[in-house]
């Protein structure tokens, strides 16, 4: 009965608050509508100049499967290398392809690694197409998200940093801030037991973190025609583990922490460094090992890839039982953690 009143307390300061309500509503819808939309690593416009010295069918037909690409603008034919590479020193091109005795040169300007790169990349490829001998000997068929949309892989992605932000920050923010305004030591003079404390600030939270994500999943079939393609069941049994683990992560920073902007700052830290290491920007094996090695401790790395999972994938229990057993071992030894550092009479 105490744990009832003291959950209907904390909505009664949600509501009377005039910012919490428009961030805790307005702000997942805004990332839903925007964020996948700006972060997409798909690389276009790249500017490409021609120089082709053979005059052939075939290297005429590569010219125009350039300009009928999405990802291309032909910048025109050049009659020299020379008269190319001054277009990528004036920045007007990014990429030259050069044809000459029935070879390709092609040279990127490397001053947007990221651009010249993956822009040499979609050449090489068109390139090679081109070529039945190289082509015949090997094939490429996407079993998943077979129209290689972006948004696909990234609005899971964005419902765990959702769950991240409202479960971790705004309990942690929470607690920090009664300990500035004094209000938690009429609490600490009460009968109220450290487990009814603990539960009555973080179950509004978790209830608030799974409305949110129904509405993402609301969302994402709305907006961009993409469901899930596993069980629904699954997503929020993640998402339920990652809630428990952020909001305990957050009390912990919180129990360590005086003032609203140190606990910010600290949590700030943690929450940057568990999502750059996840995997939810780039692949985990493209980093150092010392790097990849982060990942055995980091729930956010087993949320991603199980979500993922099951939501491009549709895989069941059996396909991400690893990544739930380890988020279940690392939420619940956060959670504990939480409530031993929490002392009532501080």
């Amino acid at each position: 009965m105490t744990l009832r009143y003291l959950i209907q307390k904390e909505f009664l300061q949600m509501r009377r608050n005039a910012f919490m309500p428009k961030i805790i509503f307005i702000f997942p819808i805004m990332v839903m509508c925007v964020m996948p939309w700006v972060m997409n690593q798909e690389v276009k416009n790249i500017v490409v100049d021609v120089v082709d010295n053979d005059r052939t069918t075939q290297s005429q037909q590569l010219v125009h499967r350039i300009e009928a690409s999405r990802y291309f603008i032909f910048g025109g034919q050049k009659a020299t290398y020379a008269e190319a590479m001054k277009d990528i020193e004036q920045s007007r091109a990014d990429i030259i392809i050069e044809i000459k005795d029935g070879r390709y040169l092609i040279a990127a300007n490397a001053v947007n690694g990221t651009k010249g790169s993956i822009g040499s990349s979609y050449l090489s490829q068109i390139v090679t197409s081109r070529q039945p001998i190289l082509n015949s000997r090997f094939s490429t068929l996407n079993l998943y998200n077979k129209g290689q949309n972006y948004k696909v892989y990234m609005i899971p992605a964005l419902m765990g940093i959702l769950m991240m932000m409202l479960c971790g920050f705004l309990p942690a923010l929470n607690i920090v801030g009664e300990k500035e305004k004094g209000t938690i030591e009429q609490i600490n003079v009460t009968p109220v037991s450290k487990w009814s404390f603990i539960l009555a600030k973080l179950i509004p939270y978790w209830i608030i973190g799974l409305v949110v994500l129904t509405v993402c999943l609301l969302l994402s079939w709305a907006i961009y025609g993409i469901i899930c393609q596993g069980p629904l069941c699954l997503v929020y049994l993640l998402a339920i583990l990652l809630a428990l683990f952020f909001s305990s992560l957050g009390l912990i920073i919180s129990n360590y922490s005086d003032t609203m902007q140190q606990a910010m700052l600290v949590m700030w830290f943690f929450v940057v460094c568990l999502m750059l290491l996840s995997g939810l920007f780039t692949p985990t094996r493209s980093m150092p090992d010392w790097a990849y090695v982060t990942t055995y401790v980091n729930p956010m790395h087993y949320f991603i890839d199980a979500i993922r999972t099951v939501f491009i994938r549709g895989g069941g229990f059996g396909a991400i039982a690893h990544q739930l057993l380890a988020l279940t071992a690392i939420s619940l030894f956060m959670s504990g953690w939480a409530v031993v550092s929490y002392k009532k009479n501080n």
